[in-house]
């Protein structure tokens, strides 16, 4: 009797190794799907942040300009270029 289950236990062995190669085929193509959409979001948030950066840059550049710089200066300050009569030069 027991050389009549030996094959049938060969045969249940292989069944059981052939599904958990299936399962972990199946787990890993699952996992490799979810990378790879976890990595264009992560593209696209990165590409969002570059916009901004950009925007950001573009807007700091504006608001230091020295021409806004000079009317602030005049407005809020009342601070004028001087007149070269004005102008007293110092020796050092």
């Amino acid at each position: 009797m027991t050389e009549q289950r030996a094959p049938w236990l060969l045969v249940m062995v292989a069944l059981a190794l052939v599904s958990a190669t299936a399962l972990g085929v199946v787990y890993s193509s699952f996992e490799a799907r979810r990378l790879i959409a976890q990595h264009q979001q992560l593209l696209n948030e990165k590409n969002a942040m570059q916009v901004e950066w950009g925007q950001l840059l573009l807007e700091q550049s504006t608001w230091g300009s020295y021409n806004r710089v000079e009317q602030l200066a005049g407005a809020r300050l009342k601070m004028r270029v001087p007149s070269p009569n004005e102008i007293v030069m110092v020796d050092p």
